[in-house]
Formats: structure tokens, sequence, C-alpha cells
């Protein structure tokens, strides 16, 4: 999900973890937002400005009474035109004034000002962090809807070990991009498959697939932004989990298929991603195989048709699949489309440039069941989502119904007949 255009200011605090706020100004900026920065007293003793300046490309703001060069008060225009405010490194001081409504500075200032979402991302001594206090002035600001992101655990720079520390960038600006995406997936549970599963042989090797992943995890990421309630299920891969994603490990095909149909029940929303193995070795070997003749024979037996199974049994739910071809992708596509009982079929030619596995692009081509037939251009694999989730959205918003309309007679205005009651 781009940021093009989105106005994110980002504050930050006195604590060593101000050198961390560099590398979330660096991603925003990276990710197309307009970034202003404020920085209070006690943050300039850690970063210079001229740093966070360089990489937001504008001024930072340091100062409550200073006037923009069109005479506007800063700090007004700042909590006017933020669309989020980023406190990062916030620490124990400015998280009590922020719950007390104090604004002695630039900062406390633009957050009393602002009506745009507050994300406040604490980093503090462990003993601080834990100092009942901080607690109860953190749940005050989430009972007024600040979203609060970590700390993490791990070694403190003040020596001691425990939680305290700053949340990874990432993690902070995967915040951002949630607050500001539309929450048209609120209410939805998307259940996602994602990665290749692994069929045993022996205990050191397996049958498998080339599948990465990324885009069954792209998938959890961007519906869990939207506000749907997600879980993944995914196979073995080398991806960190999705942030606010529930996320199932399994290795076999037989496992992906008991994950999927215990999370089936609550979803609403079944978007297959995972390539499942359709074959598995009929008789695993306890030990090791060992070189013998110059060639080996094993014997395969059928995996179960995961998705086939959903549509089944699908229900109310928006059911979406997708097939990898090598070749005739149209007409593979719509086969499986009508023979799995698909709402959306998902058709991608492996062998295309900018598709394949392992990949941070895809080429697809969106068929539904009431005529669609689409195919986009090379999208990074998080924009491709995004369009498979713009589709199971309209879908859904169709599918509400509409509120009935009063009777002709009632609509019209009342007219005075003239005469007394």
């Amino acid at each position: 999900m781009r940021l093009d255009g989105k106005r994110v200011v980002v504050a930050l605090t006195g604590g060593i973890a101000c050198y961390k706020a560099c590398e979330i100004v660096r991603l925003l900026v990276s990710a197309g937002a307009e970034v202003h920065v404020v920085m209070t007293r006690g943050a300039r003793q850690f970063v210079a400005p001229l740093t966070l300046q360089t990489l937001s490309g504008h001024p930072v703001a340091t100062d409550t009474f200073s006037l923009t060069e069109e005479s506007e008060i800063g700090h007004i225009r700042l909590a006017d035109a933020a669309e989020v405010l980023v406190i990062a490194p916030a620490t124990a001081n400015v998280i009590a004034k922020l719950a007390a409504g104090i604004a002695d500075d630039l900062l406390t200032t633009v957050a009393l000002a602002t009506r745009a979402p507050i994300v406040v991302a604490p980093a503090m001594n462990v003993h601080m962090w834990e100092h009942p206090t901080v607690g109860e002035n953190l749940a005050r600001l989430v009972a007024r809807g600040v979203r609060v992101v970590g700390p993490a655990s791990g070694y403190l720079a003040c020596g001691y070990e425990g939680a305290g520390r700053l949340a990874d960038p990432e993690e902070i600006v995967e915040v951002v991009r949630h607050v500001l995406a539309p929450q048209d997936l609120a209410g939805e549970h998307v259940l996602v498959s994602a990665g290749p599963t692994q069929e045993p042989v022996d205990p050191v090797r397996y049958l498998s697939n080339h599948s990465s992943g990324k885009m069954g995890y792209a998938l959890a990421r961007v519906a869990r932004r939207r506000g749907a309630e997600v879980t993944l299920v995914a196979g073995p891969t080398a991806l960190a989990h999705p942030p606010g994603v529930a996320v199932v490990q399994v290795r076999t095909a037989r496992e992906m298929a008991r994950a999927v149909d215990e999370a089936f029940a609550r979803a609403t929303t079944v978007v297959m991603t995972a390539a499942v193995a359709d074959y598995r070795p009929r008789e695993p070997r306890s030990r090791k195989l060992k070189k013998g003749s110059a060639t080996l024979t094993l014997e395969l037996e059928r995996n179960p048709d995961i998705l086939a199974g959903l549509g089944a049994r699908k229900g109310g739910r928006i059911l979406v699949g997708f097939a990898a071809e090598t070749h005739d992708l149209a007409g593979e596509a719509r086969r499986k489309l009508a023979a799995k009982r698909l709402d959306l079929i998902v058709a991608n030619d492996v062998t295309a440039p900018g598709a394949g596995f392992g990949g941070d692009t895809n080429v697809v081509r969106l068929i539904d069941a009431a005529g669609l037939d689409e195919t986009l251009p090379v999208l990074p694999k998080e924009d491709v989502a995004g369009r498979i989730l713009d589709w199971v959205a309209a879908r859904r918003a169709a599918a509400r119904p509409r509120p009935a309309r009063a009777p002709a007679a009632l609509r019209r205005s009342p007219r005075s007949s003239g005469r007394g009651a």
C-alpha cells in the first residue's frame, strides 16, 4: 500500500531510541508520504534536526511560537495538516502529559490540537514501563482512541533487559498504514492460506514446490490493514508474521486441510493462495533412504483438494482461489472456477516476466462467476492483494440489504389542508 500524498507528522521525544525514528521517517517517505517532523528539546540531545530535515525534505519544527512564512501559527498548521500523528519514541513523561492534557511544548500542543488519529510507540527503561502509573496513563489514552504499538522486549541501552525497546520501525509504519487505510473490511473474518507444503519422503527429504508465501502474506497484511480479522494458515516460509494476524503454522497438506477446516467455521471470506502439494509419498520412510540402484521409484497418493472441499460447503462465504499455470491460463482458470464453486479466481502464468514464485511482483488475471475477466499489469504483490480485496469489498457491499424506502405518500412534504383541526 502506497502512502502517496498522505500527510504524516512524526514526533520525537527525548530517548536513545530517537535514532530509530530516522528509519521510520525514511520508510514513510519511501512509501510516498509527506512527512513533517516535530522534536522536543530532549530529542534534540540525541539526534540533530538536520538529520530529520534531510530525510523528510521539510524543516523540523521545534518551537511552539514560531510562525510559518505565511504567518500561520505553527502548531495549529501542523495539527490541522496531519492525517496521522506518530509519537516515536514516546517517553513516560510525554505519555503522562498526553494523558493529563498538558500542552507545555510544541509536541503536546500539536497532540491536543489535532483531530487526526494518534499512534504512540513507547520506549523507556523496563522498570519505568512496569510502573503502574505508566500503565494507567496508557489505558487512558487507549480509551480515547490512541493506538499504542510496542514496546518490544530485549537488551536496553540502560543495561537492563526486558520490555521497553521501541517497536521495530516496520511495525510502526504498518500501524500507520492501518490507520490510513479504508476500513471497508471491518466485520469480515478473512481466512488466508499461504506458502508451500512439504510432504516427507524420509526424515531428511520431502516433496515440495517453489512457493514463497509472499502473495498470501501480502493478502493477510492488507486485509488486516483494512479492518478485517485475519487468520493466516501458512506452510513453511521464511517470512515474518504480519502484525495483528493470527498465524497457524503447518507443514503438510493434511495439516493445512485440518487447520483451514478449523478456521473455516468463523470465516466470512476465504482466500486460498497456498500451493498445496497434489500428492504425497504413500509410505514415508522412518530412516534415511540410502543410495542404491541408479533409479528410485516413490509411490505417491493424492492429497485432499482443500479448495474443492470448501466450495462444496461455502454457504454465504466469499471464496477466492488461485490458479498458477504454465499454459491455457484462461481455460484452466475458468474450469477451476466452475468445478470448485469459486466466486473469484486469480490466475497467473508463472512463466511470465514479473510473475512466478519468490518475486515481489505478480501478473494476474481476475475472473469471476459474474463475467469479470481483467488482466492486471505487473504490480507489487501488496497492490495485487489490494485489487483482490477491492473486489471482495465491492461484492460484500453489493450483497448487503439496502434500507427500505418509505412509501411515496410518506416521502412527500406535508401540506396544510387549509382546514382547522
